[in-house]
């Protein structure tokens, strides 16, 4: 199954971006998708994860309250929808796959190509 992250953009802080990521073919109920992000000298951090069958939602404390991750199962689509944008949020933002829940990014072994996300101050 291939990933293809898109709706990546430049924004000012404050605004709302909603990311989306769609795969090639079906996830499996088991499966544990997830956003990671990467600003420009940094590590790859995680975002946000989602268990595809039970809907249950895990979230970086720095983005909680702020972030939130959906999927629609029948389309093999998930979204992160991003609310009040700060500059610290500037990253190229990838969706990943998993077997298993983890915050690592070496767990998961699918991953899209990233979208650029640049907030402006």
């Amino acid at each position: 199954v291939q990933l293809q992250a898109s709706g990546g953009g430049l924004v000012q802080t404050g605004d709302s971006l909603r990311l989306s990521c769609a795969a090639s073919g079906r996830i499996f109920s088991s499966a544990f998708m997830a956003w990671f992000r990467q600003a420009t000298g940094k590590d790859r951090e995680f975002v946000t994860a989602i268990r595809w069958g039970t809907g249950r939602t895990y979230y970086a404390d720095s983005v909680k309250e702020r972030f939130a991750i959906s999927r629609v199962q029948a389309e093999n689509t998930m979204y992160l929808q991003m609310n009040s944008l700060l500059p610290e949020d500037t990253a190229v933002y990838y969706c990943a796959r998993s077997t298993s829940y983890s915050t690592r990014s070496s767990d998961f072994g699918s991953w899209g190509q990233g979208t650029l996300v640049t907030v402006s101050s």
